[in-house]
């Protein structure tokens, strides 16, 4: 009877400590997600300028553009202390890589074959 009750308390403490899991996780994905658009409404400003101002054979119209799209903020980890951010936008076909570290932005690139 006694191996019986400890049996079921270890396996209401396991069910309980997955929820407690699941929930943290649920949690922190919220605040992630939250984080992710405050930072992309935040650099999308910056963005569109820096790419209109960037210079192309191909010129890059958000303002004027008659199909436009935000891809959004991507990450890219280099190495084990390296991680690259771009913030790509699509104006009329074409792309426009904006690195808001180095406030800098690059039309037509690829963001994974950037230095």
């Amino acid at each position: 009877m006694t191996f019986q009750r400890i049996v079921v308390a270890l396996l209401v403490l396991i069910v309980a400590g997955l929820g407690a899991v699941g929930y943290f996780e649920w949690k922190m994905a919220v605040q992630v997600r939250t984080l992710k658009a405050f930072v992309e409404g935040y650099v999308f400003n910056d963005a569109v300028m820096a790419c209109e101002q960037a210079k192309s054979s191909t010129p890059f119209k958000w303002n004027g553009g008659k199909s436009t799209s935000v891809i959004g903020l991507n990450s890219v980890k280099l190495d084990k202390y390296n991680v690259v951010a771009s913030y790509t936008l699509v104006a009329d076909g074409v792309y426009c890589d904006y690195d808001p570290i180095k406030r800098k932005a690059e039309i037509g690139s690829s963001f994974l074959e950037r230095e």
